[in-house]
Order: structure tokens, then sequence, then C-alpha cells
């Protein structure tokens, strides 16, 4: 498989998201984050916009989401997330496992996902995910293998506060297993808010060049 350019592809698609104004309902807001879902055409789900500031530079929030080291001491959704494959300096592949959620109904998934992180012209970068076959981490039968459909972070600078950034997230992952499609409706906005509480907590604690990239 060409992981470069399934990366690349991904990317683009995250842009095309943002530049889709369509169809987008608004299902969550708090805390000055707002969550917005549309039918993914995907598979049979949603796919979820999520936008925050998040007060600190494009610079430091894009090296934050990235990079994979110390992303479980700040995204308490996840139990591990790990570095499988480095592939050069802005792709790699992750390793993922979830902590269960939504009390429980929702068990832990484990996931293989290719991530990059690309700088456009205008000072705004994303950061994609999108699930992968990798042979060396076939699917196990401890967790149910989820799949991550063309996922991202874009960051930009705020216009009228450069110093501090826009986050705007699209995530459309497949949990897969034997769940109703409304318990997964009814916990992914107030999931999505939490991830950018707590990676707006992060980025402060973790003030060292480290951080991590997304995972929903």
């Amino acid at each position: 498989m060409d992981y470069k350019a399934l990366a690349q592809e991904t990317a683009q698609e995250v842009l095309e998201y943002s530049q889709d104004t369509s169809g987008w309902k608004v299902v969550k807001t708090s805390k000055k984050i707002t969550v917005s879902s549309k039918a993914s055409k995907k598979f049979h789900g949603n796919l979820y916009r999520v936008e925050g500031i998040i007060p600190e530079s494009i610079t430091k929030l894009s090296d934050f989401l990235y990079k994979p080291e110390n992303r479980v001491a700040w995204d308490k959704s996840l139990k591990v997330y790990n570095m499988v494959h480095k592939i050069d300096s802005d792709t790699f592949i992750c390793h993922t496992i979830t902590q269960s959620f939504a009390m429980g109904s929702i068990s832990p998934r484990d996931f293989i996902d290719l991530v990059y992180l690309k700088h456009y012209e205008g000072n705004m970068d994303i950061i994609s995910s999108n699930s992968v076959d990798f042979p060396a981490y076939p699917a196990s039968s401890n967790y149910i293998r989820g799949y991550n459909h063309a996922c991202g972070c874009i960051c930009s600078p705020l216009q009228e506060n450069p110093a501090h950034s826009k986050l705007v997230m699209f995530i459309q992952t497949e949990m897969r297993g034997k769940l109703s499609p409304s318990i997964i409706e009814a916990t992914m906005p107030s999931n999505l808010v939490s991830f950018v509480l707590s990676a707006k907590d992060g980025i402060k604690t973790l003030r060292a060049p480290v951080g991590c990239g997304y995972q929903s």
C-alpha cells in the first residue's frame, strides 16, 4: 500500500469537508465548542464537525496534536496510543486502544490509523487520520477493531487574535460491533467536546515540545 499517497488524499478530503457548508446540523454547544453533524458518505453513520478556540499559536497546537508522545497523559478517552511505523517526518502509523464509554455501553475499540501532518499556505495545518490495514498489527480477539474514515484537525490562526488558534475537527468513526446507532449519536457529541477541552488543558500542562496526533 502506498501509505504516503493515501495520507495526502486523506488530507485533501479533510480540506474539502471544511469547504462544505451545506447540510450541517448543530447537535451540541458547550463551553464555546460547537459540534455539528451530517450523514457520512463513507458509511451508515455521521460525519461530525467540531469547532473551538485554543489559546495557543498554530505552531504549538499543530505540534501538540500531531506528535504521539504524552497522548494518553491528557486524552482520557485512550488507554494506548503508540506509533508503530514511522514513514517519514510527517507521516506515521499508530495503534490506538480506547477506553470504554457511555457508562460502559460501548466497549473499548482498537484502531490502526495513518496520521499525517501537512502545512498549507496561509499558515494553516491539517493533521489527518485514516484507518489502514497494517499486517504487523492484525485485529485481535481482545478488542473490536474500529475504523476511522477520513478524519482530521484543521489548525489556523484566529483572525482577531493570531496568537490563538481556531481548531476545526472532522470525525467519522465506524465503531463496528453490535451497537445501536442511537447510542453512538447520543454519546459522540459530548465525547468530542471533552476531547477539545482535554486538548486545551493538556497543551497548558505539557509545555515541552511534545504532544499528539488525533484519534477519535
